[in-house]
């Protein structure tokens, strides 16, 4: 991978996670580099089920692979969070 490539992941895990942050309701207890991972893993996911469903090919933006990423991220998000907190407890 090269260095653009690592940097562009970056910044879309960052965008997709920090997107997932938000439709989450309440505090989450996770970090912000758990948040660009879960952004960076549900982009990958959402981008291979955008596929699988027929809907990544548009002309112009995305935005039901777009929804699916955040989707997933929140539900990441979420997961994790969850689990922080039982951990805490």
């Amino acid at each position: 991978m090269e260095i653009t490539g690592l940097i562009s992941a970056l910044f879309i895990g960052l965008l997709i996670g920090g997107l997932g942050r938000l439709v989450v309701p309440g505090r989450q207890h996770i970090s912000w580099v758990m948040t660009i991972l879960v952004g960076i893993a549900a982009a990958l996911v959402g981008t291979f089920a955008a596929s699988v469903l027929g809907v990544a090919e548009t002309s112009g933006f995305d935005w039901l692979e777009t929804a699916l990423q955040v989707g997933l991220a929140g539900v990441g998000v979420t997961v994790l969070g969850r689990s922080k907190s039982r951990q805490v407890h």
